[in-house]
């Protein structure tokens, strides 16, 4: 019996991959940002309205520091990316129950729990540079939607091995 081809799989791997580019593209441009202050420190701090602050320098290593924190993110990010790929290609060749994909999914959530916990580092560095006369504003802290997706990704992977060793009791008494 032949299943229908589902229309959500193309879509998944383009999507994928445009986002694998962009992660780059951001990944890039976080970095150039990061360089240039310290090519053009006093212009950077011009440019960010740091440099009237009483406390600029600590001001700019704090954002330095989370700079370099969203680099990190932009390499874990591109770890996911290219396990999810991974598993949309065997979900695309009709066969996901596969030890890999376990593998794979256990590694997402242990990077997901990573991106969570730079999240948080984001948020109190953010918190510690912040003053009543320059506020930051982050979108950084706790995401019980982000811890969620780790349990929640956690699970999938163990349901992923041990669909994979059912399907490998099944096949070994067929």
């Amino acid at each position: 019996m032949t299943r229908p081809a589902s229309v959500a799989l193309p879509i998944a791997f383009v999507v994928l991959r445009i986002l694998i580019v962009l992660n780059w593209l951001f990944g890039a441009c976080i970095l150039a940002l990061l360089v240039y202050t310290f090519i053009n420190e006093p212009w950077t701090m011009l440019a960010l309205g740091v440099s009237r602050l009483p406390d600029a320098q600590t001001v700019m290593m704090g954002m330095r520091a989370i700079a370099a924190l969203g680099v990190i993110a932009i390499g874990l990010s591109y770890a996911v990316l290219k396990r999810l790929l991974a598993m949309v290609g065997t979900v695309r060749a009709g066969d996901p129950f596969v030890a890999a994909n376990a593998y794979r999914l256990q590694i997402v959530a242990w990077i997901l729990l990573a991106l969570q916990l730079l999240s948080l580092a984001i948020a109190a560095i953010g918190k510690a540079i912040s003053t009543s006369q320059h506020p930051f504003h982050l979108d950084a802290g706790f995401s019980v939607n982000g811890w969620l997706a780790v349990v929640l990704t956690f699970v999938l992977a163990r349901v992923f091995a041990e669909g994979t060793l059912m399907r490998e009791d099944l096949e070994g008494t067929v």
